[in-house]
C-alpha cells in the first residue's frame, strides 16, 4: 500500500513539474485568438452562436486540454512514433481519392463516425513529424549530399500530389512550402533551392496546362480583377470593399453591410478576415496581428532554445504551417495573392483546422517542456 502511495506521489510530482514548464503565454494567446474567432463568428451569424460559434467553442474546449496533454507526453515517445501519423494520413488521403465525399466540385472529405474529416489538414502536421525525425537521423554530412534528399523529397511529394489531385492546390502548395522551410532548417545547401526555384519556373507552362479552369481563372483574376467582376472576381471585389469600408474602428460588431447582407461569400471561413476588418476596422485587425506576432515570437523562441534536432525541426514545421496559413489568407483577402481555399488559423470556422492547429501547438509546447532533452 505504501509503495503504491509513493508511486502515485511520484507520478503526481512528475506531472506537476512538467505543468510548471508549460509556456503560459502561448496558452493564453491561443485562448484569446480562439475566443476572438468565436466572437467574430457570433456576429457573422447575425448575433447567434449557431451554426458556427457554438461548434467552434466546443472544439476549443475539447481540444485545448488535449493540446496540453500532448505537451506532457515524453518527447522520446513522440520521436519513436513520428512515422505513424504520416502512414495513417497517407492511407486517409488514398481513401479520399477512392471513396471521398464530394462538395463544391472537390473531393476532400471522408465520413468517420458521422463526422466529416478533411485529411489534408492533419497531413501537414504528420509531414512535419515525419521530416523532423528523418532529418534528425541524418548526419550533417549526409544532409549536404543531394542523393540523401531523394527519400524525404519523395515522402513529401506523394501526399502533396494526392492533396493537389483532390483538387486542393492551395493546401498542396502550402504543404510544399512548409516542407521546403523544413529542408532549409535541416541545413540543405541554398544552391539546391535556387536550382529548384529555376526548375519550378521552367515547368510553370506544364503546370498551367494541367490546372483546372477555375484555378487558371483565379490567377488571371488576380492579375486583372476586372476580368470577371460577376464571376471569379466577385469574392475578392466584395472582400476589398468590406476591408476598405471598415476604416479605423470599423462599422461596429454586427453592423457590417457586406457581412450582414451576405454580399461577402464564405465570410465564416476563407474570407473571415474581411468580415473582421469591416466590423472592427484597422484597430481590430491590428489586435489580431499583434496576437499572431506574439504567438510567432514565442514559437520561434522555442525553436531556437530546443536542444534536439527533432525538436527544433518539429517546432519549426508547425510554426511554418501557422505562419503560411495566416500570411496567405490575409494576403488573399486583400488581393495581394490569388484566391485559394486556406482558412485563417483559430479564427475561421472549421473543426478539422482547429483540431490540427491545437494538436500542432501541443507539439510545440511539448518541445518547450522537453527543451533540454537530447535525443539519440
Amino acid at each position: 500500500m505504501g509503495r503504491q502511495m509513493n508511486h502515485h506521489n511520484y507520478i503526481s510530482h512528475f506531472i506537476e513539474r512538467k505543468l510548471r514548464k508549460l509556456p503560459i503565454i502561448m496558452i493564453l494567446v491561443i485562448t484569446l485568438l480562439c475566443l476572438y474567432g468565436v466572437l467574430v463568428l457570433y456576429f457573422a451569424a447575425k448575433g447567434s452562436m449557431h451554426p458556427w460559434g457554438y461548434k467552434q467553442l466546443m472544439n476549443f474546449c475539447i481540444f485545448m486540454p488535449l493540446a496540453i496533454m500532448i505537451s506532457l507526453i515524453d518527447l522520446k515517445l513522440i520521436f519513436r512514433l513520428s512515422y505513424v501519423p504520416y502512414i495513417i494520413v497517407l492511407i486517409l488521403l488514398i481513401i479520399v481519392e477512392l471513396f471521398g465525399y464530394k462538395a463544391m466540385g472537390a473531393t476532400r472529405w471522408i465520413e468517420i463516425g458521422g463526422l466529416r474529416v478533411q485529411p489534408a489538414e492533419p497531413a501537414k502536421i504528420a509531414i512535419a513529424l515525419m521530416l523532423a525525425k528523418y532529418f534528425h537521423n541524418m548526419t550533417s554530412e549526409e544532409v549536404l549530399h543531394l542523393r540523401s534528399l531523394f527519400i524525404p523529397s519523395l515522402l513529401l511529394i506523394i501526399p502533396v500530389g494526392l492533396i493537389v489531385k483532390q483538387p486542393d492546390l492551395g493546401t498542396g502548395s502550402l504543404t510544399l512550402m512548409v516542407g521546403a522551410i523544413m529542408f532549409f532548417g535541416a541545413g540543405i545547401r541554398s544552391r539546391i533551392f535556387r536550382v529548384g526555384f529555376i526548375g519550378g519556373l521552367l515547368t510553370a507552362p506544364v503546370l498551367w496546362y494541367f490546372m483546372h479552369e477555375y484555378q487558371k481563372k483565379r490567377i488571371l483574376v488576380f492579375l486583372n480583377p476586372e476580368l470577371d467582376p460577376r464571376g471569379s472576381a466577385y469574392n475578392i471585389i466584395q472582400s476589398k470593399i468590406a476591408i476598405g469600408s471598415g476604416g479605423l474602428f470599423g462599422k461596429g460588431l454586427g453592423m457590417g453591410t457586406q457581412n450582414q447582407l451576405d454580399f461577402l461569400p464564405e465570410h465564416q471561413t476563407d474570407f473571415i478576415f474581411a468580415s473582421l476588418a469591416e466590423e472592427t476596422g484597422l484597430a481590430g485587425s491590428m489586435l489580431l496581428l499583434i496576437l499572431y506576432a506574439l504567438l510567432l515570437y514565442v514559437s520561434i523562441s522555442i525553436v531556437i532554445n530546443a536542444r534536439s534536432i527533432f525538436g527544433k525541426l518539429l517546432a519549426l514545421g508547425v510554426t511554418s504551417i501557422f505562419f503560411c496559413h495566416a500570411f496567405i489568407n490575409m494576403s488573399m483577402v486583400m488581393g495581394l495573392l490569388p484566391v485559394v481555399g486556406l482558412p485563417l488559423p483559430f479564427i475561421s470556422y472549421g473543426g478539422t483546422m482547429m483540431v490540427s492547429m491545437l494538436v500542432g501547438f501541443g507539439l510545440i509546447m511539448n518541445v518547450h517542456v522537453h527543451r533540454h532533452l537530447s535525443l539519440k
